[in-house]
């Protein structure tokens, strides 16, 4: 844990030029950045369109995408494959650009932005508990499934694989957002030229109006079984959108970036991928990428899969940080924990346990949509507890106080819960979601929903404001 100190013992990170992150001379006794994990981010500290935008892009270029495409090639035709992966951007664009531009505003992560749209204090620390959980859940399987592909590929233990892969995305997530901008900027462009020459070394010889014009090589895969894919797949990275949207400038940057991630991934990558499924006629399609790239393709790949799970790693430690501060009263360094998760992440990963809680990990998959409708129908529809958020967002402080509980935000997210989980129509993921928004729209605006309790701002809290407060706010 971080040595917190005393109030007005340093001056703020403004005033002292500090690198984005540092967020006071406290943090310089831990290993890595903070990253503004319990405070907002400063205006002075967020980053330009140009570094933004290839965070964003970076989380589109996942093998796994390939695949995903392929699979929903192998059930259906080029056509209804295209309107299924338009279903699903759009239902993800609209979640991400409406929560995003709250985190954007606020300059707070989902855990912290939830203290005041929607769940209170105490509620806030279920919403993290939740969402740490299910991303180094995430983080676990996907260093399993990386690990298992190479191995696969060139040899060489799996659990060998996990732990290298485990341990460089910890190691860049433990410095934070900044280096995580910079290691976009390199992995972005690599991956998607070693990509491009791979597929198009492959389709070079085939003509791509007869596959585009072939029938589904497979089972027929109904359109809502495919959007639920796309746009369930995905959901929770939507949610936690805050987490990256905070270093946003403009809410503009955020609807260009975001819109650009989902051309890339869904109309790029993944109906690239529906080309390869009707050539192969199966989803297994890595080996076409991975085989034909030799071992740079190799290594580029790896960085690929620790630029997309690093966000995994990145919002875990954010989650945890708040449910820590707010249960036992402990403002925990973000970079202590972001160790103890890697850790924790990858040992099991390399042990091949992970795999057994994927199950367990889509029910959380759909817990965290419902959080998303109470954020979105507080904070832009009912508008009844994000006062203090705007009476202090020009000073760029928190709020003094925060209320304790909302029991009826729970009571929404438990029912939003229980329609995605068993109703059988439609889209789980956004069964949740919409239930969750609808249900608090109008509760809210009846009335019905209405804080209990006023939690004061701790110290520990309190202080951390104050060293990342700009001068003017100071």
């Amino acid at each position: 844990m971080a040595a917190t100190p005393k109030a007005g013992a340093a001056p703020s990170a403004a005033r002292r030029g500090d690198a984005p992150g540092t967020g006071g001379a406290h943090e310089a006794k831990s290993i890595g950045s903070d990253d503004y994990s319990l405070t907002r981010v400063p205006r002075d500290k967020r980053f330009g369109f140009w570094s933004m935008l290839l965070q964003w892009l970076a989380q589109s270029g996942s093998i796994s995408q390939f695949t995903l495409g392929a699979t929903i090639g192998v059930g259906m035709t080029f056509k209804d494959a295209f309107l299924a992966f338009t279903l699903g951007a759009v239902i993800l664009e609209v979640v991400i650009f409406a929560i995003g531009l709250a985190g954007m505003r606020e300059g707070l992560a989902t855990p912290m932005l939830t203290r005041w749209v929607g769940f209170g204090r105490n509620g806030s620390a279920l919403v993290s508990f939740v969402i740490a959980v299910s991303l180094v859940g995430w983080f676990g399987v996907q260093n399993t499934i990386f690990g298992n592909s190479v191995s696969a590929l060139i040899g060489g233990p799996a659990w060998m694989w996990c732990l290298l892969a485990g341990a460089a995305i910890t190691a860049l997530v433990i410095f934070g957002f900044r280096y995580m901008a910079v290691f976009a900027k390199i992995v972005t462009p690599l991956f998607f030229a070693m990509v491009a020459w791979s597929v198009v070394s492959t389709l070079k010889d085939h003509s791509i109006g007869d596959l585009i014009d072939s029938p589904a090589p497979g089972a027929t895969i109904p359109l809502a079984v495919a959007a639920t894919a796309i746009a369930g797949g995905y959901m929770t990275g939507a949610i936690v959108a805050p987490e990256m949207t905070r270093y946003n400038r403009k809410g503009s940057h955020v609807f260009l970036q975001s819109a650009a991630s989902m051309i890339l991934s869904e109309y790029i990558v993944g109906m690239t991928g529906v080309l390869l499924g009707h050539l192969v006629k199966s989803n297994e399609v890595s080996h076409i990428v991975l085989s034909t790239s030799g071992a740079f393709g190799v290594i580029v790949v790896l960085m690929s899969t620790a630029k997309i799970n690093d966000w995994n790693l990145y919002g875990s430690s954010l989650g945890v940080v708040n449910f820590f501060q707010v249960v036992f009263g402990k403002r925990l360094h973000r970079g202590v924990i972001t160790i103890v998760l890697g850790v924790a992440g990858t040992a099991l990963s390399a042990v091949g346990i992970m795999t057994h809680f994927t199950d367990f990990l889509s029910v959380l998959g759909v817990a965290i949509p419902p959080i998303g409708g109470i954020i979105v129908a507080e904070y832009w529809v009912v508008k009844r507890m994000r006062k203090p958020l705007d009476d202090t967002r020009d000073a760029e402080t928190l709020p003094k106080s925060s209320p304790t509980w909302v029991p009826m935000s729970l009571a929404i997210w438990i029912a939003a819960f229980c329609v995605g989980k068993f109703y059988e129509g439609g889209i789980p993921a956004l069964n949740s979601l919409a239930t969750a928004f609808v249900l608090y729209s109008v509760l809210g605006l009846l009335g019905w929903v209405r804080p209990y309790g006023t939690s004061a701002l701790d110290d520990d809290e309190a202080t951390a404001a104050r060293d990342t407060a700009p001068v003017s706010a100071a």
